[in-house]
């Protein structure tokens, strides 16, 4: 496995707190691929996450978000434990999954059908915080003083 050495790198900046958390969270993950998902841009500030969660039931999922990461948990209840399988290809086990939300990103709702989790996100950012065009405007003053020294200057 390899390992990197980020801290030459946080010695000379000031105010990047969160992005050393960001990459030593995304450099401890060990997954293990279990549940298979996908990762969909559905529109230009919405976003969708599908995971494979054949075999649990609504009450079996739990989804919490906290201080910008995503959670899914699945954890089978009640399951039989008298059943004998000759082949068990249907994985069952509990699994948690993270996801890292950048800013302004927060889940808009979740829904189960065919055996997938599907998590819908939406970036809002707030109004303060877009880009805005600011009209330039020219004083009537300033503009007769333009269409003097224009004239002036063709005379």
């Amino acid at each position: 496995m390899n390992t990197f050495d980020l801290s030459p790198l946080f010695r000379s900046t000031v105010g990047f707190d969160i992005l050393s958390r960001t990459l030593d969270a995304a450099l401890a993950q060990t997954e293990d691929g279990y549940p298979p998902y996908n990762i969909e841009k559905t529109g230009q500030d919405t976003y969708r996450i599908s995971l494979a969660v054949a075999g649990f039931k609504i009450g079996d999922l739990d989804i919490v978000t906290h201080e910008g990461v995503l959670a899914v948990r699945g954890r089978i209840k009640g399951e039989d434990e008298k059943t004998v399988y000759l082949y068990r290809g249907i994985a069952g086990r509990s699994f948690e999954r993270r996801f890292q939300l950048a800013d302004y990103v927060e889940v808009n709702g979740a829904r189960l059908k065919s055996g997938l989790l599907e998590v819908d996100l939406v970036r809002r950012v707030p109004e303060a915080l877009k880009a805005r065009r600011i009209e330039i405007s020219c004083s009537p003053a300033a503009d007769s003083a333009v269409e003097q020294a224009s004239i002036s200057k063709a005379a």
